[in-house]
C-alpha cells in the first residue's frame, strides 16, 4: 500500500476517534442508555472516554506518540466490551431514534476487532 493511501487511513483512523470522542458530550443521554447498570459514576465514565478517544485520536497523528496512542486504543476497544455485551443482553431497544436489535447488537462486536485490527497495524508498522 503506498504511503499516501496509508495516511489517509491513519487521519480517518484518528478523525473517527476525535469525532466518536466529542460525540460523547454531544450526544450525552445516549451512552447513559448503553451504560451496563453496574458501572458506577456512569457520567463520569462518558465524559472520561469521551475525553481519552479525542486524546488518542490525536496522538494517533503523531510519529512519536502514534505506537503508544494505538496500544492504549486496544486496550480501550477491550475495557469497551461491556458495554457492547450490554448492548446484546438489552436488545431490542430504542437508542436515540434507532433500534438496536439483537441482530445490530451482535454486528458491533466484529467491528470492535476491525478496530482493534487496525489499531494493531499503527502499534506495529509505522506510516
Amino acid at each position: 500500500m503506498n504511503k499516501a493511501i496509508r495516511t489517509f487511513f491513519l487521519w480517518a483512523y484518528a478523525i473517527f476517534y476525535v469525532l466518536a470522542g466529542c460525540n460523547h458530550f454531544l450526544s450525552t443521554a445516549v451512552y447513559y442508555v448503553i451504560m451496563p447498570k453496574w458501572l458506577p459514576v456512569p457520567g463520569f465514565l462518558i465524559y472520561f472516554s469521551g475525553i481519552i478517544e479525542i486524546v488518542l485520536g490525536l496522538l494517533l497523528l503523531f510519529a512519536k506518540t502514534r505506537k503508544l496512542a494505538a496500544l492504549l486504543i486496544i486496550l480501550m476497544l477491550i475495557a469497551f466490551l461491556p458495554a457492547h455485551i450490554y448492548m446484546i443482553q438489552m436488545a431490542p431497544f430504542i437508542l436515540g431514534k434507532i433500534l438496536v436489535t439483537p441482530f445490530i447488537a451482535w454486528a458491533r462486536l466484529p467491528f470492535q476487532l476491525l478496530f482493534i485490527g487496525w489499531a494493531w497495524y499503527y502499534y506495529k508498522k509505522t506510516v
